[in-house]
């Protein structure tokens, strides 16, 4: 036990007590920054023995000027801010947070196909602004026997579909990496990602973001979908190239979108999107409640908290590191 240094390089949260009173078990020394470059994470995380990140960049340059860095703890699922290949050849440990969210953004998911789908969000609107006509949201198609598609079929996605079929929707997904067996067993069909976009009347983005999925859904998915069919993203924005959603919006080949996340964040207010009535935005919420957020916080400190008492974190991104660091 120690006084370590563990570097916030960045958060949204009102307070960070609850990774304080998680941190407190070893002793140490908390220091909260606002860093949106990699100079500004240099600076202040350059002797720190473990960090905490939210958006800012750990990039390659980063880590090579990391002198005693044994962790970085990604707040959060997905860790597309942090150089993992860099990391690992460091022999630092990149953590992350996998299930703290489930709940949420399968909710949120289908909260927003919900508002697509009974275009909650044009009627609101027009009665709002004086309309009380449900012409304003013609055509409304019933939910039951429809198509949903998930991209992507890890426990988020498995647990949204089985709240859709609650409500009479048949799943397909596709996943390279995901057994039939697993499918099976939720009595959801696997299949290839073009079939999917042909097929569903929804899709639903769950991927996470790496080389292998940035513009997975492109012009070539956008044109197989049905015009009556509906995108939703709740994983991350440039899971979709967003050039060729919003030229498919703007030519009619999909009835519309619902995105909680987009390309480049906070969206641009010269985006399209922004001025399309058929397009649900929310600002990245989805994973938000007050219980996921405290979980997130304090498991996300003690994946700090093993590393720097010597174990192997539960939550474990580059799991090469294994063989090498003598870690228990």
């Amino acid at each position: 036990m120690g006084n370590f240094k563990v570097v916030v390089t960045d958060y949204e949260y009102k307070s960070l007590e609850p990774e304080q009173e998680v941190l407190n078990k070893i002793g140490v020394t908390l220091t909260k920054a606002q860093c949106r470059t990699e100079d500004e994470v240099i600076e202040v995380a350059r002797d720190a023995d473990a960090i905490i990140n939210q958006y800012a960049p750990i990039t390659n340059r980063v880590i090579e000027n990391l002198e005693k860095c044994k962790v970085i703890a990604r707040y959060g699922v997905g860790v597309n801010t942090i150089d993992v290949s860099s990391a690992t050849e460091k022999g630092i440990v990149v953590s992350n947070v996998t299930d703290y969210c489930i709940d949420e953004v399968s909710d949120h998911a289908f909260a927003l196909l919900m508002s697509a789908a009974r275009k909650v969000v044009q009627l609101n609107a027009g009665v709002k602004s004086g309309v009380w006509n449900f012409n304003v949201g013609v055509p409304i198609f019933r939910l039951r026997d429809r198509v949903l598609g998930l991209v992507g079929f890890g426990q988020i996605p498995q647990t949204l579909a089985t709240k859709a079929q609650a409500f009479g929707l048949k799943v397909i997904a596709y996943d390279p990496f995901v057994s039939s067996e697993v499918a099976d067993n939720l009595n959801v069909s696997l299949v290839n990602l073009d079939d999917l976009c042909r097929e569903a009347d929804f899709v639903s983005v769950h991927a996470p973001l790496n080389e292998q999925t940035q513009g997975l859904i492109n012009v070539q998915q956008f044109e197989a979908m049905k015009k009556e069919a509906f995108i939703i993203n709740t994983a991350r924005g440039p899971v979709i190239h967003e050039q060729a959603l919003i030229d498919a919006l703007q030519v009619g080949k999909i009835a519309g979108a619902a995105l909680d996340v987009v390309e480049d964040e906070p969206i641009g207010q010269d985006n399209p999107l922004l001025q399309m009535d058929n397009v649900i935005l929310n600002p990245h919420v989805a994973w938000y409640s007050e219980e996921a957020q405290e979980e997130l916080k304090r498991k996300t400190a003690q994946n700090v908290v093993d590393v720097l008492n010597g174990y192997f974190p539960k939550y474990f991104v580059n799991h090469s590191l294994k063989k090498h660091l003598n870690l228990k």
